[in-house]
């Protein structure tokens, strides 16, 4: 893999991890679609890695305060902020099925799915009509304040529909978070609080990987660039939707994800 490849996969991991539109799927779609080379799969493995330290760093990164408040509510005896401590018990408990699932089920999906490009593109657009009648039906009136234990653990399960490349992690808790009446922004947030311990477990999770296998110094510059990109790129992307859903609907990525699958569709048909 070049630098303009590691740029390019940066930036879809960055937009793909945060704007529901997957980036599993478009980490996949990308090389498939420009015939690039994924390089042995201890290579792929390790870029991985690297991408999803990107956005890690960034989600942990923009919510550092709230993360913060959340820890100190946990681990305080005198809590002034009961509040905060339910939250954190909320995401923690809300991390266990998207744990659970990769721990179980990653293997098995990384077999038998993310080879099939075209069922990816049509959970592309399935998943973006979901998204948008959770958003066109859902009362959009409740805040995170509001969610019940109970409510978290469901956005938690959600959450782990998101090994499913195509379905997209934020696209599912967005989507969950809408149908418990939750409002856009409200949604969004609470996606992201979400991600920040699941997607650092996940990271640290994968180095195990990685003991026996160090990457290369041929191959630094490259994993650098990968890191960064993601993390700047996936910063961006959070204070972007976090933004734009305090005044806009989901279409922009229901008609994004559909034409994207239709593009697959059509490329897929027509190489035969």
């Amino acid at each position: 893999m070049n630098l303009i490849e590691a740029v390019v996969l940066g930036i879809l991991q960055g937009l793909g991890e945060f704007l529901p539109i997957s980036s599993s799927a478009h980490l996949l779609i990308a090389p498939w679609l420009f015939g690039w080379s994924e390089g042995t799969p201890q290579e792929k493995l390790i870029f991985d890695v690297a991408l999803h330290l990107g956005t890690t760093v960034a989600v942990i990164g923009y919510f550092r305060h709230d993360l913060w408040r959340l820890a100190r509510a946990l681990f305080r005896p005198a809590n002034p902020h009961p509040e905060d401590r339910r939250l954190a018990w909320m995401i923690l408990l809300a991390c266990i099925p998207g744990a659970l699932a990769g721990a179980l089920f990653e293997d098995v999906i990384e077999q038998s799915i993310r080879t099939r490009i075209a069922l990816i593109a049509v959970l592309l657009m399935a998943m973006g009509i979901v998204l948008y009648l959770a958003d066109r039906f859902g009362r959009r009136e409740r805040h995170i304040e509001s969610l019940g234990v109970f409510e978290g653990f469901l956005i938690g399960c959600a959450q782990a529909l998101a090994l499913v490349p195509g379905v997209s992690r934020s696209g599912a808790t967005i989507t969950a978070g809408l149908l418990l009446g939750l409002t856009r922004e409200a949604s969004a947030r609470f996606s992201f609080l979400l991600s920040a311990p699941i997607t650092l477990g996940a990271t640290l999770w994968t180095f195990r990987h990685l003991i026996h296998s160090p990457p290369t110094a041929d191959s630094l510059q490259v994993l650098a660039a990968g890191i960064l990109t993601s993390g700047i790129v996936g910063y961006l992307s959070i204070a972007f939707l976090l933004r734009y859903l305090r005044t806009h609907s989901v279409n922009l990525f229901l008609w994004y994800r559909l034409a994207l699958g239709l593009l697959v569709l059509a490329v897929w048909w027509w190489r035969g």
